[in-house]
């Protein structure tokens, strides 16, 4: 894929949603909501809290229906929608694996075929290892990768997902070599860490939390641009809001998140984009919506129209950059 295209397309997309005055659209028919995520992971969530909102204020007239195409790195989910052109019936629940994916593997769908509707909310990610290592801060782990010399095993979601790519800015900020170990999930490794397995990993708080209250894990550093708001304790002597930023930590990563995305397939019309934008505008709003934000210590990050397209574009920007020095780009 050429990821330039993304400005083309997007700014289509934009247009959608800038134009004074639309005729008004409701859906008469169901509205199936697509989680690119099999159930029970953070994109189910995501889809079936919208859902549980929509339908407890009555948002739409129709029913919604939450449907699971989580194979190919959700990538099953946006072929899907490519053979659903023009069905404004059906919303896409994804991240930034969107337009991630196809630069990295030969997929059924181009991105620029997707109509892009909002982000919703951004998961942060926080450095971790095991309660029983010897590191206690996040260099103290980067001077074990730096004697090991490849031999640190960090884990985290499958290869080249969104763990992986933030184990390669490390190990490229530092100048480290580390070992990264896939899993089906974050969840997983979340396991093997607290058993020992991994000396590190680089999962959201969610997947984590449980086990840092367990005192099976231990949070050094968060991708963040400032630390977590939250003050209350998680354990008997920390909060959220104790964990140093990584770049306070000496680790040179500004900020890392993954966007709570939401798409149509493209083909849609200016009203029925419009449509999406103001119902995921007023479930932002809810606090049943709040709440699920911070119980997944995530961030609200509402984005629509203009601001979304350029957001979307310098993200593909910096990864396909990435990507390129790696040898991950898909040959086509």
């Amino acid at each position: 894929m050429n990821h330039k295209k993304i400005a083309v397309a997007i700014a289509v997309a934009a247009s959608l949603t800038s134009s004074a005055a639309f005729a008004a659209w409701e859906p008469t028919k169901p509205l199936e909501f697509i989680a690119t995520a099999g159930p029970g992971g953070g994109t189910d969530q995501f889809a079936r809290v919208v859902q549980a909102v929509v339908q407890k204020y009555k948002l739409t007239s129709s029913s919604v229906i939450v449907s699971n195409k989580g194979g190919g790195g959700g990538t099953e989910a946006f072929v899907f929608a490519e053979g659903h052109k023009g069905d404004a019936n059906k919303l896409i629940f994804s991240t930034n694996l969107a337009w991630l994916m196809p630069m990295i593997t030969n997929v059924g769908y181009k991105i620029e075929d997707m109509t892009p509707v909002a982000t919703m909310a951004a998961d942060e990610f926080v450095l971790w290892t095991g309660a029983s290592s010897p590191y206690k801060t996040a260099q103290d782990l980067i001077a074990a990768a730096k004697e090991k010399n490849g031999a640190l095993k960090m884990g985290g979601g499958q290869s080249k997902d969104t763990d992986h790519i933030l184990t390669r800015k490390i190990e490229k900020a530092m100048d480290v070599n580390m070992t990264y170990v896939p899993f089906k999930s974050g969840g997983q490794a979340a396991v093997q860490l607290a058993g020992g397995h991994l000396d590190g990993n680089t999962n959201n708080p969610g997947e984590n939390i449980s086990y840092w209250k367990a005192g099976k894990v231990r949070p050094l550093c968060i991708f963040s641009a400032q630390r977590f708001a939250a003050t209350d304790k998680v354990t008997a002597d920390m909060a959220w809001s104790d964990i140093p930023t990584c770049k306070e930590s000496g680790i040179p990563i500004d900020q890392f998140n993954m966007p709570r995305t939401v798409w149509l397939p493209g083909g849609v019309t200016p009203e029925q984009v419009e449509f999406y934008v103001n119902l995921l505008k007023q479930v932002s709003e809810k606090p049943e919506w709040k709440a699920w934000v911070a119980r997944g210590v995530q961030s609200e990050f509402f984005l629509t129209g203009p601001k979304l397209d350029a957001y979307i574009k310098k993200d593909a920007d910096d990864h396909y950059k990435l990507f390129d020095e790696d040898g991950w780009l898909a040959k086509k």
